[in-house]
């Protein structure tokens, strides 16, 4: 029978409302973990000022008595809205690039230290323009290339910058007006890096060509129904893109028609991050705010079969807006566990409210509340029904028949960090006589 395990190892208060965690892709380091941080002090209402704190940990399973996470620095900063690693080592050392609330990008190196642990360094840093927030960044190197390796962000005043990171300076090469209000998410095509993609709360994603300049978008697009908060492209197949709003969908796009998407997954919850597996084309993982992590396998909508996406699984184990989430690369040793975990089915309905919850999703810019309700006080996306429909699933691996990956997510209110497990043992056909994950009992 097949199976869908997700367990938590670790939970850790961040002390500050947590909003970005990410592992470093090298393999050499996949063991560390950045978290970002945020909070808005309003002592002065009219200049409310925001803090954050960039956290650094190492991951070590071996250590049978102890923890597995264990917190080797922190680093006072503004308030950090994104956190990506460089795909490959710049000036020989992995590179962590930083947007805060205070409009600058930052990068930081990670170097050894004498006690055999990591430390990160400020090495390099620019300001995007007075009275925005960077809102996110992406690099350019997510299939692997060094050359040119380029940084693009957005701010709260709906603009995009690409930044060049060239002898050893970060600069910006193009600056321009994107959206109407606040630019929540860009994001290169790794397998173009030319094209740029952004979505903003003015509900548009937009593509962008830096060979024909910014003065007009490739594309615009208006699907989502809400502000576009999350956009990532897939390293692994060429033209796909997954994208992702408040309006609670996951959209998954062929670049080359931007008229209508592959698939649409309601997910119950706003979409702030996604993540594609950084070894495994099908899996995307989801961070949807107010109903928590889910593992999407998208791989019958990227051949182009219609319908959602199946859920594989969901960690449900946060009490607060789940932001942050990503994959690690490093493996995990031992086998699945044997205590009960938390099983989830592979598709998950949506029930009834028993009672009436008013939903806000606050701004970070602290402009203005998205409210869900219409004027009678009913939720906008109302997806009472099923979250996704029961679909056949294939095999996760590409060569395996059982996969365990090792996540770290993070919540915002309740400032908490959880490190946690995914094992699944998909259901064969030659086991079954039938094909499909089937919920364990």
């Amino acid at each position: 029978m097949g199976s869908s395990r997700t367990r938590n190892l670790q939970v850790f208060d961040t002390e500050l409302s947590a909003d970005t965690v990410e592992w470093c892709p090298l393999p050499q380091y996949s063991h560390i973990l950045a978290c970002g941080t945020y909070q808005l002090q309003k002592d002065d209402e009219k200049n409310p000022s925001r803090i954050g704190r960039l956290y650094l940990f190492q991951f070590d399973q071996q250590q049978s008595f102890t923890p597995p996470l264990t917190e080797i620095q922190r680093i006072d900063t503004p308030a950090i809205l994104d956190l990506k690693w460089c795909h490959t080592e710049m000036y020989e050392r992995p590179l962590l690039g930083m947007a805060t609330a205070c409009g600058e990008i930052q990068l930081h190196r990670l170097c050894d230290t004498p006690d055999s642990r990591c430390a990160l360094e400020r090495v390099l840093s620019t300001e995007l323009g007075p009275n925005r927030l960077a809102l996110s960044l992406d690099w350019s190197t997510g299939r692997g290339d060094r050359t040119d390796p380029r940084v693009v962000t957005s701010d709260s005043t709906g603009s995009l910058t690409v930044l060049s990171l060239a002898e050893e300076n970060l600069s910006a090469v193009s600056q321009w007006k994107a959206h109407d209000f606040e630019a929540w998410i860009s994001a290169f095509s790794y397998w173009d890096t030319q094209l740029i993609y952004s979505g903003g709360d003015d509900c548009k994603l937009k593509g962008w060509d830096l060979r024909m300049g910014p003065s007009s978008p490739t594309f615009t697009c208006k699907r989502h129904s809400m502000g576009v908060c999350s956009i990532h492209s897939n390293p692994h197949r060429e033209h796909i893109l997954a994208t992702g709003s408040y309006d609670e969908n996951v959209l998954l796009w062929d670049g080359r028609n931007m008229r209508q998407p592959l698939s649409e997954t309601a997910v119950g919850g706003g979409v702030w991050r996604l993540k594609w597996h950084p070894v495994h084309e099908h899996l995307l993982l989801a961070a949807c705010m107010h109903n928590d992590f889910h593992i999407l396998h998208c791989q019958q909508a990227a051949d182009g079969n219609e319908g959602p996406c199946p859920i594989l699984a969901s960690y449900i184990l946060h009490n607060s807006l789940a932001y942050g989430a990503d994959w690690s690369r490093h493996p995990l040793s031992g086998p699945p566990p044997s205590t009960p975990p938390t099983e989830t089915p592979a598709t998950i309905t949506l029930a009834e409210p028993r009672g009436h919850l008013r939903i806000q999703y606050e701004s970070p810019t602290a402009s203005f509340d998205t409210s869900l309700e219409d004027e009678c006080g009913r939720y906008i996306p109302d997806h009472t029904a099923a979250v996704s429909a029961p679909v056949p699933v294939p095999n996760v691996g590409d060569d395996s028949a059982s996969l365990s990956c090792l996540l770290a997510s993070c919540s915002f209110y309740d400032h908490m960090l959880h490190v946690w497990r995914w094992d699944w043992s998909p259901e064969t056909e030659a086991q079954s006589g039938k094909t499909g994950p089937t919920p364990s009992s």
